[in-house]
């Protein structure tokens, strides 16, 4: 990713440890059909494409939530476009920088934990994300694409690249790219943007090589993010949706796992990977 002078670190926290009790007690009440973790622990190419869903079990309001406080009279949707930061620049980085305070708090769950396990047992593996929130890289996931960019980086609006430090601004503006002194914006896909072109190529060449993929917490309508799971499918993947709602993907999915992903995910990759799965509940 193009810089502007400076290298961005994202910011992480320490991951506290949660009670496995209850995790356990759930994970053991969701059937995984044997052949579909027998498909899972033999597949050398696995892709998982993640959206909302298993960041709300984190506490992460999903985009289209109702807004709270001072943003409760705003359309998210009116918000998130370069014509909205073109009209009211302020009013669209305070929003962000609202909603980056909100994220300050929250960590991964153990179905990111699940997939970072997964990362480490899979020998050609993708994680595919449209959450912006960061907690699939913090929960320990390195083989990720963000599709939709990181509300923690921030970029230029002008040059587009990520700036990692700048001066507080001396007037009621957002602050200012201290290489070419344009507006500074969240390094984000907004409506009216196109998905970064090696990201999603990256993605999609992914899903047509895979075995199997997994479509967590989406309903895979939003494109092109939506055509993944049908790459995989028409190259002979097996797909399995986890989620605990009905969508659109659930008629072409080959296994349906109706259950949060946090309880899905763990009891997924325990019952694939019975002598290595121990930590992926918390890791």
């Amino acid at each position: 990713m193009k810089e502007c002078g400076a290298t961005f670190e994202s910011s992480t926290h320490a991951l506290p440890r949660r009670p496995r009790q209850g995790y356990d007690a759930a994970m053991q009440a969701i059937a995984i059909a044997p052949d579909l973790a027998l498909a899972l622990r033999r597949a050398a190419r696995v892709v998982v494409l993640t959206g909302a869903g298993i960041s709300a079990e984190s506490g992460v309001p999903t985009f289209r939530d109702a807004q709270t406080g001072l943003w409760a009279k705003f359309d998210p949707r009116e918000l998130a476009t370069p014509t909205a930061f073109a009209r009211n620049p302020k009013l669209v980085w305070d929003w962000y920088a609202s909603r980056r305070e909100a994220l300050v708090d929250i960590v991964p769950n153990p179905g990111h934990r699940a997939l970072a396990r997964m990362d480490d047992l899979v020998p050609d593996f993708l994680l595919a994300t449209q959450n912006v929130d960061g907690l699939h890289a913090r929960a320990g996931s390195r083989r990720l694409v963000e599709l939709h960019g990181n509300i923690a980086r921030v970029k230029c609006s002008r040059e587009h690249c990520v700036v990692a430090a700048w001066a507080p601004p001396g007037d009621d503006l957002p602050p200012r790219c201290p290489h070419c002194g344009a507006y500074l914006r969240p390094d984000v896909v907004w409506f009216e943007e196109t998905l970064p072109e090696d990201a999603l190529a990256r993605a999609e060449d992914a899903a047509r090589r895979a075995e199997v993929m997994l479509v967590v917490g989406t309903s895979a309508e939003v494109w092109p993010a939506a055509a993944l799971p049908r790459y995989a499918k028409g190259a002979g993947a097996r797909v399995v949706e986890v989620n605990p709602e009905a969508t659109p993907l659930s008629e072409v999915a080959d296994d349906v796992l109706r259950a949060p992903s946090g309880i899905a995910l763990p009891a997924l990759v325990a019952a694939a990977w019975p002598d290595a799965s121990e930590g992926a509940t918390d890791r």
